[in-house]
């Protein structure tokens, strides 16, 4: 996926999308939703733990990295869950991942302001984010088999 902008010179800017990635951390049956504490448009609305992937990173080490700045847990990331979903008017794309705690790790809200474990049938009892909504679709059949 590429975007383009017009550059003063009024040729075209062509860019890849900055990649946001996201874990859809899955232990019995339900996965882990995390509520947004800042910034205050955002605030109490839900997400996937994740972030930004750093130049020179590839997409499984940024999720790690964030899995443990956002929430002291180390991780093993698998499958990749839906499809790319475009962010910031084609400026940005999420890509989220399956992801399963390693050594008996428990999330800890460091960056959120609360977290709660979703089976599938309590998928939408959380306001999520745009952006996670068409991965919370994609999960629903990931959680009811498991």
């Amino acid at each position: 996926m590429r975007t383009e902008r017009a550059s003063g010179s009024g040729q075209d800017d062509r860019r890849e999308p900055k990649v946001v990635v996201g874990a859809a951390i899955i232990v019995d049956g339900r996965v882990l939703a995390c509520a947004r504490s800042a910034p205050p448009e955002v605030a109490g609305r839900w997400e996937f733990p994740g972030g930004k992937v750093e130049p020179g990173e590839t997409d499984t080490v940024a999720l790690a990295r964030e899995c443990v700045e956002e929430l002291g847990v180390r991780v093993e990331i698998g499958a990749r869950v839906g499809r790319d979903v475009r962010m910031a008017h084609g400026r940005s794309v999420l890509r989220v991942y399956v992801a399963r705690l390693l050594d008996g790790d428990q999330p800890k809200a460091l960056e959120h302001s609360e977290l709660r474990w979703l089976s599938a049938a309590e998928l939408d009892t959380v306001p999520w984010l745009p952006a996670d909504v068409p991965i919370v679709a994609a999960l629903r059949p990931l959680l009811a088999a498991s």
